[in-house]
């Protein structure tokens, strides 16, 4: 709605034709509502100012301001498809990020399996090794045998 604004220091008259004119713009309104609305770019002393009444001093250029689009008869179905379109994309997301968890659980399962058999190779490695050391002259060569056969067992199955 467009609104009138008077100086303070306005004059019984000019209060007076205030309500005449606001009655006269209100009753022209509807009728210009059906076009599209002009706004009025005003220039006074380098301050720019936009209104819908034209310009009194200055310069001035008219913006013609387009109407609306018309609403799109095939949103409503376009905007039912792309939700569709996303919940499909979030099941199928759902379902990777699954998958990805159980093969990261394998995997950590396989790792500590692993960790625990290189634990096991090593000790019986250790233990090889100490029968080495203690062993008499007659067991000598089988305790060496074991003890290469341990740590080639261990350099197999846990490299580094």
């Amino acid at each position: 709605m467009t609104r009138l604004h008077l100086p303070r220091s306005a004059t019984l008259a000019a209060s007076l034709a205030a309500p005449l004119t606001a009655a006269l713009l209100t009753a022209l309104l509807p009728a210009s509502a059906s076009h599209a609305q002009t706004v009025h770019k005003c220039t006074v002393d380098g301050k720019v100012t936009y209104t819908e009444q034209p310009c009194q001093t200055g310069t001035a250029a008219v913006i013609a301001v387009p109407e609306a689009p018309a609403a799109n008869p095939d949103a409503a179905a376009d905007l039912k498809r792309m939700r569709k379109e996303a919940s499909t994309l979030e099941r199928e997301r759902h379902k990777r990020e699954a998958l990805d968890d159980r093969l990261a659980q394998q995997s950590a399962r396989a790792a500590q399996l692993r960790g625990k058999q290189c634990a096991k190779l090593r000790l019986e490695k250790k233990w090889a090794d100490e029968d080495v050391r203690g062993a008499v002259v007659q067991q000598l060569e089988r305790a060496k045998i074991k003890a290469q056969r341990a740590a080639d067992r261990l350099a197999l199955e846990c490299p580094g």
